[in-house]
């Protein structure tokens, strides 16, 4: 876990319960989760393999890990962990740098916990190199720490990642609000204890008990987050 700015101390946000706000990355704050599956795509590709479009939402949201094994396995590309793990870093860092677009309202969403001092952290399973390049975009100074897949022994969707998050901000679980857009994330988030507010951005993911479902984060605000903890 790495802080980009101090982390705070335990904050209540003024006149709420919420103490913190915890954003996965990819498909939540950047329009990325398409540019992991082409990357997949023309790895496998230069390897003598196709991917099935179907496989595409198996690998969505999950560590590298995860999807770099199942991909191995699926398609029995003669290639190590490590090896793909380095191409597909490779191939998504260069799509990153040509183009990055930020999801529907993540810039308002962000610059509206900033100005309202909200205690905000990045929890991603993508590793500490791609953080940190996506956050020349997002803004460091929007989130007083970072958390990334390569540097947790457990990540999504293990609770660890949201845990380790929630104690650097020095809030309690159960007075965070998560935003996130794959079931992975989501899993991990509710396994922590956190109130998740799901965008949904490449397969469905069902309303249920904690949870919350919108279509946009044009949907998501302070308020609405705020009210997500107070009706507990």
């Amino acid at each position: 876990m790495t802080s980009t700015v101090p982390a705070v101390g335990t904050r209540t946000a003024e006149g709420s319960a919420l103490q913190a706000v915890l954003l996965d990355m990819d498909g939540t704050l950047v329009d990325t989760e398409g540019f992991w599956w082409d990357a997949e795509v023309e790895v496998f590709a230069r390897l003598g393999h196709a991917l099935d479009d179907s496989w595409r939402h198996v690998v969505v949201g999950g560590p590298m890990t995860r999807s770099a094994g199942f991909l191995i396995e699926a398609t029995g590309a003669d290639i190590t962990m490590a090896e793909l793990t380095v191409l597909l870093n490779d191939g998504f860092e260069d799509r990153i740098g040509r183009a990055l677009p930020l999801m529907p309202g993540a810039a308002r969403l962000l610059a509206e916990l900033a100005t309202h001092e909200v205690p905000t952290a990045l929890v991603s399973a993508s590793h500490r190199r791609i953080i940190d390049r996506v956050l020349d975009s997002l803004g460091p100074q929007h989130f007083a720490l970072t958390v990334a897949g390569d540097e947790v022994e457990h990540t999504k969707p293990h609770p660890e990642p949201y845990l380790l998050a929630a104690a650097g901000l020095g809030a309690d679980p159960a007075r965070c609000a998560v935003v996130e857009d794959t079931a992975t994330g989501v899993a991990a988030a509710e396994a922590a204890g956190c109130r998740v507010v799901a965008v949904p951005s490449v397969a469905p993911i069902a309303p249920a008990i904690g949870r919350t479902v919108v279509s946009s984060l044009e949907d998501v605000d302070l308020p609405f987050l705020r009210g997500l903890i107070h009706h507990r």
